[in-house]
């Protein structure tokens, strides 16, 4: 069984780690963190503190944006965007990860708290019951604080989260809790 996490797209190309999972995993992302990718990989802002880091990162973009753009790829994408909170085809990566491209829409319930992206990644981790993957500390905090009901791992615990996480069904008992 995949296990399915909700993440921004960058973070895919920046973990090196996301891409040889122990099992099957389903990286549900917004539509508007693929978009974001361009900006990161042709921006002068760095990605990473390192030069060569950076320049290896912007090159792993790119080749994520690629993938995405892919004919087939995009087709079914674009399918997805025609409806709010309607999810892509899996987009097949390798045998062990596909991606589902999810067309989130901000709204304002959570604007004051979290910004655009993150208010995205946190609606579809509950709208989809799956669980977030996240390298941003304050962002993970604020989830707490505000006791917005979704589960959230983070990057560092990806094998635990892969291997020993929460299934599907027991996600949804605990968000009824």
């Amino acid at each position: 069984m995949r296990r399915r996490f909700v993440i921004e797209a960058v973070m895919v190309a920046t973990y090196g780690h996301l891409l040889v999972p122990s099992r099957p995993v389903d990286y549900v992302v917004p539509y508007s963190t693929i978009a974001e990718l361009y900006d990161m990989k042709d921006g002068a802002d760095p990605v990473m503190e390192d030069p060569s880091d950076d320049k290896h990162v912007k090159e792993k973009i790119g080749e994520l944006i690629a993938f995405f753009e892919d004919p087939l790829n995009r087709k079914k994408i674009e399918r997805a965007l025609q409806v709010p909170w309607r999810e892509s085809s899996p987009l097949l990566l390798n045998d062990k990860i596909q991606f589902t491209i999810v067309h989130a829409l901000d709204n304002a319930q959570y604007g004051e708290l979290f910004d655009p992206i993150e208010t995205e990644v946190l609606l579809a981790g509950m709208k989809l019951d799956t669980p977030i993957l996240s390298d941003q500390i304050e962002f993970q905090e604020r989830l707490i604080e505000a006791e917005i009901p979704v589960l959230i791992y983070d990057i560092d615990d990806f094998e635990f989260a892969v291997e020993e996480g929460v299934e599907p069904d027991e996600f949804q008992q605990h968000r009824d809790l």
